[in-house]
């Protein structure tokens, strides 16, 4: 299928595939089921250095892997190009049970289709919605998404930061069981996120985030950041086992201003509110607000303005229905971000979040990472030898002091 659009065709188009996305989502859907998160990544405009490589993706075939949350008999993906200003033709999709590497089980795949048609032009900012497809999506599994490509844009939407590794074979692939003499590259692009049709007492927790949460210094392709840590204990219990987690965190991402990605207050609605029967929200971030404070002034200035961001945040998603956890901002001392104006404003965001009785709760990862005998400094033996990072263990620590009675 080969579609064409132009100009003023572009705004119209998004509609229609909003529309049509919508309406085709409720073809499967029945009375007593909903459709709730099971992954996600937040998308943003993907930076130079981290742009897919040769041989690119246009009239190429992509083939990106992700572990899910919950699972599901009926699955239904969605894809954005909200970062790039020219369309993106999705020709073909597959999904099917990842095996090693790049290998997936081609007894699973199932192809999808886009309102009854196998491909789709995404326009510029715009996003779509597959049709639901049955297929047999297990708890805590690897899925395989593989892309054929027609034109794309040459500025890309994706996640850098995927700690997963891709690959991309030239020409049409989308049936190839095992990939072989495929390119590799550790970044996701244009996939945004995975629902899954449950019963109406599933439910998923969304987690806002900047690097901590988006897992750097964990293990590529281990999927052992803390929300990864936190969904299998989840899965494990009984009370837990319907709870989706969705991963919304962007390294170097700011609240307020700067950093890399749109702002959390920027990208609030989209990455947060238009998730699928989201229950609960975690916020861990801010961090990186504070370390771009210069003087005591602007480090005061950047606290007041954290602690505004985060009322406003809690007011949209109560508005919703949706409950809001307030985690506390790591021990930092010795990191390239110390210094005493900036260790007094995390010290005042950090009360804020634990007294103010504006969170739902506190989940409390200052007092779970902190040295003992030295409270501005992580635990020797958890971080990433940069004093702000944690690592594999740190990641461990902190998904297993998570209270599972939160999410009940």
């Amino acid at each position: 299928m080969k579609l064409k659009i132009t100009g003023n065709l572009f705004s119209g188009l998004l509609l229609v595939l909003f529309l049509s996305a919508c309406t085709g989502s409720k073809t499967l859907l029945t009375s007593n089921k909903v459709w709730v998160g099971t992954w996600s990544t937040a998308p943003q405009l993907v930076e130079p250095h981290n742009m897919p490589p040769e041989p690119g993706l246009t009239e190429n075939t992509l083939r990106q892997i992700v572990r899910v949350s919950i699972g599901g008999g009926v699955v239904r993906l969605r894809f954005s190009n909200a970062f790039s200003k020219s369309p993106v033709e999705l020709k073909s999709v597959a999904i099917a049970q990842s095996l090693e590497g790049s290998s997936v089980d081609v007894s699973t795949q199932k192809t999808l289709k886009f309102n009854n048609n196998p491909g789709i032009i995404m326009a510029p900012g715009g996003e779509a919605f597959s049709d639901p497809v049955k297929f047999n999506l297990k708890p805590g599994s690897r899925l395989a998404v593989t892309i054929h490509f027609g034109k794309t844009s040459p500025d890309v939407t994706g996640h850098p930061g995927s700690r997963t590794t891709s690959f991309i074979l030239s020409g049409n692939n989308i049936s190839s069981s095992g990939f072989a003499g495929a390119v590799k590259t550790d970044h996701w692009y244009v996939i945004h996120g995975i629902d899954v049709q449950a019963n109406k007492n599933t439910k998923s927790v969304a987690v806002l985030g900047n690097s901590i949460t988006d897992g750097r210094g964990s293990g590529t392709n281990k999927q052992n950041r803390w929300t990864d840590i936190l969904s299998a204990r989840l899965l494990e219990n009984p009370d837990t086992k319907n709870t989706g987690v969705l991963n919304l965190g962007i390294g170097g991402n700011c609240v307020v201003r700067g950093g890399l990605g749109p702002t959390a207050l920027e990208r609030f609605d989209r990455d947060i509110l238009s998730q699928s029967n989201v229950r609960w929200l975690i916020i861990l971030e801010g961090i990186n607000d504070i370390g771009s404070a210069k003087t005591q002034e602007e480090a005061d200035k950047i606290a007041a303005e954290l602690i505004a961001a985060y009322d406003e945040m809690i007011n949209k998603a109560h508005a919703k229905g949706i409950l809001v956890y307030g985690a506390t901002i790591l021990p930092f001392a010795g990191s390239f971000y110390d210094t005493p104006y900036r260790q007094t404003a995390r010290d005042t965001v950090n009360e804020w979040i634990r007294n103010s009785r504006r969170f739902d709760a506190v989940i409390d990862f200052d007092k779970i990472m902190r040295n003992p005998d030295d409270v501005k400094t992580i635990l020797t033996d958890m971080h990433d030898g940069d004093f702000l990072h944690p690592n594999q263990a740190g990641y461990r620590r902190m998904g297993e002091n998570v209270n599972l009675g939160l999410f009940k």
